[in-house]
């Protein structure tokens, strides 16, 4: 049996009609940047995500180097953020010339460490960067009382939790700035590059829709520095055309996580946590073992997909090795990149998929 990681052909399929219309309705109009298709998925998706202003930018990554620069981070300060994630977390912020501080993550969620977070403060600090791993909220309220306490700005990674809730409260109501990527193989993904950043504050909505025009007040008007990152308008109607159906993925891979949990529930491997609080919207359904690689192995001998998200934690990348920071500093993040290992959770899965998954993971590592 075939199991795939992902199939974006099957969701074209399933939406092809209303895409293909959206698509050859602005190739029609001439009007292929801006507009009211992006106005409009700007509002929708504020609106899902408990913000009052949402931006379109060109990727997740411009995301978070905008919100940096609109939160007035800069060079020379520090940013409190996760050394286990996507590389693009730590990359913003050295473009921004701030210098990343890591804090350990909790090893049964990903998320960062929340208990080890004030201690890492300093006079430097300016921000806390957290990151709603693999779907899951990092928890907002003990962030904004680290935050209050020392006067930071909190600018959550929520690339991979659009739709996300923790308290019933959603991704973007508890930050000073939130982002979001819309790469194809998220959960609500575009077809092609595409981002969001999502705030309540007013100011700062006009410094990041400035910032992502070139550093433009008004037209012609150059009120800053800049960047050319604008959200394309044929991947807001195409995400316009699949926003409508997110509820409906997302809790469909919170039914496919449900069923590995019973079918692997007593299976010698690490399961991945929701706390009470949050509505984990499963981007990744991600397992711990430490025969990882041979089990990876074992999956794609029998047609599986699997991946591994992720294979080094940020502190010992090369790329970072000026930061000084040792292997040991951040064991649960170095013991999470050789255990973790992402199987397939998207939508389109069928029952009998989850269980031959879940079937060749326990003839693998047994209970």
């Amino acid at each position: 049996m075939r199991v795939p990681l992902a199939d974006l052909r099957a969701q074209y399929t399933e939406l092809k009609a209303e895409i293909d219309s959206g698509i050859a309705a602005v190739l029609e109009s001439g009007n292929y940047i801006d507009g009211e298709n992006v106005t409009r998925l700007e509002n929708l998706v504020a609106e899902l995500c408990g913000a009052s202003y949402g931006i379109g930018v060109a990727s997740g990554t411009d995301a978070l180097v905008l919100s940096l620069v609109a939160c007035g981070v800069k060079a020379g300060d520090e940013v409190i953020t996760t050394p286990f994630t996507f590389g693009a977390t730590t990359e913003a912020i050295a473009l921004v010339g701030a210098r990343a501080v890591y804090v350990d993550i909790d090893i049964c969620t990903y998320n960062l460490d929340i208990a080890r977070i004030e201690s890492a403060v300093t006079d430097r600090t300016t921000a806390i960067l957290p990151v709603d791993l693999f779907g899951q909220m990092a928890d907002r309220t003990v962030l904004h009382e680290v935050a209050l306490r020392h006067n930071l700005r909190v600018i959550a990674d929520s690339a991979q939790a659009i739709g996300a809730k923790q308290l019933g409260r959603p991704v973007a109501a508890d930050a000073d700035a939130t982002t979001l990527s819309f790469y194809p193989t998220k959960n609500l993904g575009a077809c092609g590059d595409a981002g969001m950043v999502l705030t309540h504050d007013e100011e700062l909505a006009a410094r990041v829709r400035s910032l992502h025009a070139h550093g433009q007040s008004s037209y012609g008007y150059f009120e800053r520095l800049g960047y050319c990152s604008r959200l394309d308008t044929l991947q807001a109607v195409i995400l316009l055309a699949k926003l409508p159906q997110l509820e409906k993925w997302n809790l469909a891979r919170r039914a496919h996580a449900a069923l590995y949990n019973e079918l692997l529930a007593d299976c010698a491997i690490g399961l991945p946590g929701e706390e009470a609080n949050n509505f984990h919207i499963y981007h990744q359904y991600t397992i711990r073992y430490a025969d990882r690689d041979g089990l990876r192995n074992h999956l794609k001998s029998k047609g599986i997909d699997s991946k591994v998200f992720y294979p080094h934690a940020m502190h010992l990348q090369p790329a970072y090795a000026y930061l000084g920071y040792h292997q040991g500093d951040f064991p649960a993040a170095e013991r999470a990149a050789r255990e973790v290992l992402s199987i397939p959770i998207v939508p389109e899965l069928t029952i009998e998929q989850i269980e031959y998954t879940a079937a060749q993971i326990r003839a693998y590592v047994g209970t």
